[in-house]
């Protein structure tokens, strides 16, 4: 894989979004909103912990991660989130479907 750099020409190693800790999550919407790459997806629940298929039995959201493979390791998630409820690494590129 090549050397990622920079703009100024600086090495960086992206660090990319592998998982999101449901439990953890507060589902408050600040990483879903500040990704660009459509790499999350909010999730409602209903008060059983289940996903919830009517409007009027959601009880809380919690951010997943749905498109893995277009993270691109910027960061931004982890930046705004409030109980690093995420896990990241630079684990190689994903296979192609």
């Amino acid at each position: 894989m090549s050397e990622h750099l920079t703009r100024a020409g600086t090495p960086w190693e992206p660090v990319y979004l592998l998982s999101i800790e449901g439990s953890e999550c507060l589902g408050c919407g600040r990483c879903f909103k500040v990704c660009g790459r459509n790499v999350l997806t909010q999730v409602p629940l209903d008060e059983d912990g289940n996903v919830a298929e009517d409007e009027e039995d959601i009880e809380r959201y919690v951010v997943t991660v749905s498109n893995p493979g277009d993270c691109i390791g910027c960061g931004a998630c982890s930046r705004v989130c409030a109980k690093t409820c995420q896990k990241h690494g630079t684990e190689p590129l994903l296979e192609a479907a």
